[in-house]
Order: structure tokens, then sequence, then C-alpha cells
């Protein structure tokens, strides 16, 4: 159907291409490691991620950026979002502008503030317009949406033709994607969700039960909806997938790697050690630092975050977070 190429040859992105061919498109991956780009091509497996996955043997890798975005009607960015903005940039002179531009990476930019899809149209300011560029989100863990596991997600856009191109390009009978036109409130849902799986995976580790993962899940609802809403997204959209939806799956599943840091945080390592044991990027741990810090520059209360904050950047004890959040003034639970 179109010609796509993929930035980033993580799971994420390496799972995203078996969708991509499954759907009829002509699949490129763009790998920084020579090692991958020859693992897909010659053994048709990516040797550092997901790596027991046999990959369709028309999926072609390349680690040359002009070639690889040479005649492509779609780029999605799979990089992790702190280097999205660094990315763009190198993309940028290979664009003609023609191209559809989707973001999967999920994020909010430290110091600045942009969602994913904000950086890129400014990045791409001269090149590419606003209206071709767009984000897919969603509950969807690269493990099991490489093996095809029925998954859905939303393709939302700045303008309703983008969006319809993002959904009629991903969809297959085990990809079902969604509309949303409104963009910030899908960015903001899927990043804010992260760090609430950071708390659930201390909820976790120190056996809190499940009483305490409901009110996390809940209540960090009610976070996220507080900062989207503010930021001019719609409330409606915290009660879809890409705000409830990313929220369970993320706070609940093994594959979360967000929930990961926290369940080690939990059994007492520190942050630098964690992050170093592992290969895949946690984006929680810079959104935490971006979503705080937009909250107290807007004095928006975020406790969840604000003691997810402590806990990871001020080295605050789990149970001393936990005591602060528990102790708190009595508050109604919805303010009309």
């Amino acid at each position: 159907m179109r010609n796509v190429t993929i930035i980033g040859a993580g799971s994420f992105g390496t799972a995203l291409a078996t969708v991509l061919d499954t759907a009829g498109n002509t699949v490129q991956i763009w790998a920084r490691e020579q090692e991958v780009v020859d693992g897909i091509n010659n053994d048709h497996r990516n040797p550092a991620y997901l790596t027991d996955l046999e990959l369709p043997k028309s999926i072609k890798a390349y680690n040359n950026l002009e070639h690889c975005l040479m005649d492509q009607d779609m780029i999605i960015f799979a990089t992790p979002s702190h280097t999205l903005r660094e990315v763009a940039a190198k993309i940028k002179p290979c664009l003609d502008g023609h191209e559809i531009l989707v973001v999967v990476s999920k994020g909010i930019e430290n110091d600045t503030f942009k969602t994913m899809s904000q950086i890129l149209v400014e990045v791409m300011e001269g090149t590419t317009y606003e209206d071709n560029i767009g984000v897919l989100y969603g509950p969807s863990h690269a493990e099991e949406v490489a093996l095809l596991k029925p998954t859905t997600v939303v393709a939302a856009a700045y303008s309703t033709r983008t969006a319809r191109l993002i959904q009629d390009t991903f969809m297959t009978p085990m990809f079902r994607v969604y509309l949303n036109n409104d963009i910030k409130g899908v960015e903001v849902g899927g990043s804010v969700k992260n760090i609430m799986a950071i708390a659930a995976g201390v909820i976790d580790s120190a056996e809190l039960g499940d009483n305490a993962k409901a009110a996390l899940i809940t209540r960090g609802l009610h976070e996220m909806k507080r900062m989207g809403v503010m930021l001019g997204a719609y409330a409606e959209t915290f009660s879809g997938l890409t705000g409830m939806g990313d929220l369970i799956v993320t706070c609940t599943s093994q594959h979360s790697r967000n929930r990961y840091v926290g369940h080690q945080i939990g059994l007492g390592k520190k942050l630098d050690e964690i992050i170093k044991s592992m290969r895949m990027v946690a984006e929680g741990i810079k959104t935490t630092k971006s979503v705080h810090d937009w909250a107290v520059a807007n004095n928006v209360d975020m406790p969840i975050t604000a003691a997810v904050y402590k806990v990871l950047f001020e080295d605050v004890d789990p149970k001393d977070a936990l005591n602060a959040l528990m102790t708190r003034d009595p508050k109604d639970e919805v303010s009309l």
C-alpha cells in the first residue's frame, strides 16, 4: 500500500515493522548498528531486540539515512523520546515535505515541556507542514504486538486526513486503529501513564496489594486528566485507550519497562544502577522530571507525580513517599 520507513530498530520499531508488513506495506528499518542491519537483512532477526521473532523476508534494514528515506510515503519515529529532536534534525534535509511523519515514542521533553509531535512541528518547520504530522499511541507492548496478538491503538494528528492515513496504513485484523482528533490529550495520556507505572512497580515489590494498585490507577488517571485539560485537551480522551487503557496495561504488565524500574527501586536498588542494567529505555524516568517541573511551574497539584519524582531524583524512601501521600489533608474525590 505505502512505502514506510521506521526510524529506530528497538523492540517497538521492530514489532511495528511486522504489523506494517502484514498490512501490505513495503517496510524499511533504519538502525544505527551495523550488526542489527546485518541481522535483519541476512537472518531476518533483530539480534538486539525481540531476538526470537522471525521477521518477514520483505523487511529491509539500512544504516544510511538518505538511502532509507528515498521515495518514502510515511516515516515512523520509534527512537527514545529524548533523542527525537536530534534525530529529526538529521532527517529533515532528506525530506521533500510530502511524507507523513508519525511519532510512536512517548514522553514530554525536559525543560521545554513539549510533546513529541510539537517537537516535530518545531524542527520540521519549513519542510513539513504541521498537517502532515501525527502520533500512534495506545496500550501496545512490543512483545505482544510482534506476535500479532490483538491490539488496539489510537491515531491522532493535526489534520483528520493524516490521522486517517495513519489508520489505513497500520490497520490489520489483529491491530485495530481508532481515530482521535485530540492529539494533545492522546500524547499527555500516553506519556503520563509511564510515571504511574513506576509507582505501580513500587507497589508490587512492596506487596502493598490490589487496593493500592486500584487507587494508583484511578488517582493517576485524575492527575493525567488534570494536566491534559489545563493544556487544552478534552477530558473524554483520558477515558479511552491512551488514558485508562494505557494506564491499565503499563501498571499491570510484566512487559512494562517503567513498572520494572519501580519494582527494582522498591527492592532497594538505586536509579543509576537500574538504568545501567537496562538495554531498553524507560521513558517514564525523564517524563517524571518534565511533568513534575511543569506542575510546579504552573502550580498544578499532581501528588503522585511529585512522590515519584522525590523517589527517583531526591532519594526519598518509597515508604516515606507513600506515607506522605496517604496522610495528605482530606479532599473531595471530584471537585464540582
